[in-house]
């Protein structure tokens, strides 16, 4: 095992890709009118940021495996920064759109190869407890991302927002080329797109990583359905404003930063299946909760908070354990497993944006009742992932 970098290095890089998906949700519903497009149209900003992510750990993975985690790092934050600037220059939304998807693959270097970085230098239940640590940690630039997205927009305007996360890359990126060593012990080879495709069907074929991905994109999907449908649930729902949505979120996010700190504390003394398991009935409860009081009460801030919470906490303390079971499926292949996981959790969360998209009307239910079933989703894999190890 390698020396590993600072973690705090870690944490920023993958911390700033949540943080450019995250920043603009608050504005959503007003970024339609001013771009004169529908909120369904304003809401491609995300759907279509989650598909970049998506293809681009699809891509990070096996080349990290191949040529190395520090040249695919720099690559990847250069590339972050220029499609944030393009962001925030955009004229129209079709600009938008693309610059957010080149924003989106650059930002998710950090996220997968933060991953495997760690998986390098750990061995297989101490990367579960590093992984927490680090999703603990990187949770704190998302979780204030809507309320600055929201102070901003409400001062400035929504293109602010995306001049202010390029000031936080700027720094970051000259921090990586001074501190981040290379940690890949063996490269791999790499005989062209029949090699991804081998080393991804390498993967697939193997029943313990089809049950923990599914439990990591499943678990996720719960948050991606909240993200996607609850500014207008509130905004256009309840009448409250972006910022009222932000900091109601950050509850959100602080019970995140719980569930993950609760995995890097305990996950060496519980073992990472008794983790997957808690954090996978609070991720379900909580949906489920969810969609009870939707359907039963008048919409109201608390009722529709307070069980996200519950989940939150859950996806906080599951995560970790779901993805470095995945990872460690094949060490050598770690990467390529980083990237293969990202990417489901990215794209069906992206489809689950759609989803919510089709079905929420304001009044919360779309949003509730799509939570509910990645939340039964996440429960059939667990059960898989006994059978799979």
């Amino acid at each position: 095992m390698k020396p590993p970098p600072p973690l705090w290095l870690l944490v920023g890089v993958t911390g700033l890709g949540p943080f450019a998906m995250q920043v603009l949700i608050p504005a959503l519903p007003v970024m339609g009118p001013e771009l004169g497009v529908s909120s369904a149209s304003a809401q491609l900003v995300l759907t279509l940021y989650l598909v970049g992510v998506a293809v681009g750990q699809l891509i990070y993975g096996p080349l990290a495996d191949r040529f190395g985690r520090r040249p695919l790092m720099i690559g990847g934050m250069l590339l972050f920064l220029a499609g944030t600037i393009a962001a925030a220059l955009a004229p129209a939304l079709g600009w938008l759109l693309v610059a957010r998807i080149a924003q989106a693959f650059g930002g998710c270097a950090g996220m997968v190869l933060s991953r495997a970085i760690i998986r390098d230098c750990y061995e297989r239940e101490q990367s579960a407890s590093r992984i927490g640590y680090l999703i603990m940690g990187m949770s704190v630039m998302p979780m204030m991302a809507p309320l600055a997205g929201a102070l901003l927009e409400e001062a400035f305007g929504w293109r602010a927002a995306m001049w202010a996360t390029a000031a936080m890359i700027a720094p970051l990126v000259l921090v990586v080329l001074r501190r981040l060593p290379e940690t890949l012990q063996s490269p791999q080879a790499l005989p062209g797109l029949a090699g991804l495709a081998g080393a991804y069907l390498t993967l697939l074929r193997i029943r313990a990583f089809r049950a923990q991905a599914a439990v990591s994109f499943c678990s996720s999907g719960v948050f991606f359905a909240f993200m996607a449908g609850a500014p207008f649930a509130v905004v256009q729902g309840m009448g409250e404003s972006p910022r009222t949505y932000a900091i109601w979120f950050i509850i959100i996010s602080f019970a995140f930063l719980a569930g993950s700190f609760a995995a890097g504390r305990f996950t060496l003394a519980f073992g990472m299946r008794r983790m997957l398991v808690i954090g996978l009935w609070a991720t379900a409860a909580g949906a489920m909760l969810q969609a009870v009081l939707v359907l039963t009460f008048p919409p109201a801030l608390l009722l529709f908070f307070l069980p996200m919470g519950l989940t939150a906490f859950g996806n906080g303390a599951a995560q970790p354990s779901a993805v470095a079971g995945a990872v460690s499926v094949r060490p050598q292949l770690a990467g390529t497993a980083s990237g293969l996981v990202g990417a489901a959790q990215m794209g069906f969360g992206a489809a689950v944006t759609v989803l919510v998209g089709l079905t929420e009307q304001g009044a919360g239910l779309g949003t509730a009742l799509t939570m509910a079933g990645c939340g039964i989703g996440a429960l059939l894999a667990l059960r898989a992932t006994k059978a799979g190890g």
